[in-house]
């Protein structure tokens, strides 16, 4: 049974959240706020949007920061107990296009085994550094993959089949930070999993916030990328014949 619900991990963006809740709510489906180890005033903030719509809401908390992954898993562990099929993960910052939930929610309802990825479209806002710097991922991913199907890797406006997640994390160790997006999409890829680009306009950011640590998570995306390329390579022959 198709039964999806939305996600958000949070992280310190009190100034967006409420919008992009609000806006979220309007397509009657269920959401999951993860507050990941917030300042007392986003944690107040979502106590209120949460208490506001007190039907629609789970608000889970970590204590402590612990990555926009980590937020993400947890997220989706709470959606396989309340036995939810789909989560629908979207970031709290308002930078992505609410009023897409429909469309990506009607592909995953016709292709229910498919991850259902965004591929921005960008407004004039994006810093051009950051634009540019999203193609040495796009590149690795393509070389890790062997194919050009995921169009944007780091896009978090998707929706995921829940068991494939779970049954991914049990498996193998998946990155807990901003490396996410881009690791899990790649594993599920290698698993056979059918990856459906839709695209979405993307504004950068609303709340004017990022988390990106330029040094910290560079390296560690770069990290991330080596390991997958030794992945990639031991399963070169079976992708090879997916090709």
């Amino acid at each position: 049974m198709f039964r999806p619900c939305v996600l958000i991990p949070v992280y310190n963006h009190e100034h967006a959240i409420g919008s992009v809740v609000a806006r979220s709510l309007k397509y009657k489906v269920p959401c999951i706020l993860v507050d990941d180890g917030s300042s007392k005033a986003c944690a107040a903030v979502l106590d209120t949007v949460a208490s506001n719509y007190p039907s629609d809401i789970v608000l889970l908390r970590h204590e402590k920061n612990q990555g926009k992954g980590a937020a993400c898993l947890t997220g989706v562990q709470y959606a396989a107990q309340a036995k939810y099929s789909h989560v629908l993960q979207i970031d709290a910052d308002g930078q992505h296009a609410t009023e897409d939930i429909p469309k990506f929610l009607e592909a995953a309802f016709a292709n229910p085994l498919a991850v259902i990825t965004g591929y921005p479209i960008y407004d004039e806002n994006i810093p051009a550094l950051r634009f540019y710097g999203r193609y040495f991922t796009h590149v690795w991913v393509w070389i890790n993959t062997l194919s050009l199907e995921i169009k944007d890797s780091m896009c978090g406006f998707r929706v995921y089949p829940v068991s494939h997640v779970i049954q991914l994390a049990q498996r193998q160790s998946v990155e807990r930070r901003m490396a996410f997006d881009t690791d899990v999409i790649v594993r599920l890829f290698w698993e056979g999993v059918d990856i459906i680009n839709l695209p979405t306009r993307v504004n950068y950011p609303v709340d004017g916030i990022s988390h990106f640590r330029v040094w910290n998570d560079n390296l560690q995306i770069s990290r991330m990328h080596a390991k997958l390329f030794f992945g990639m390579l031991a399963r070169m022959p079976k992708l090879l014949r997916r090709r």
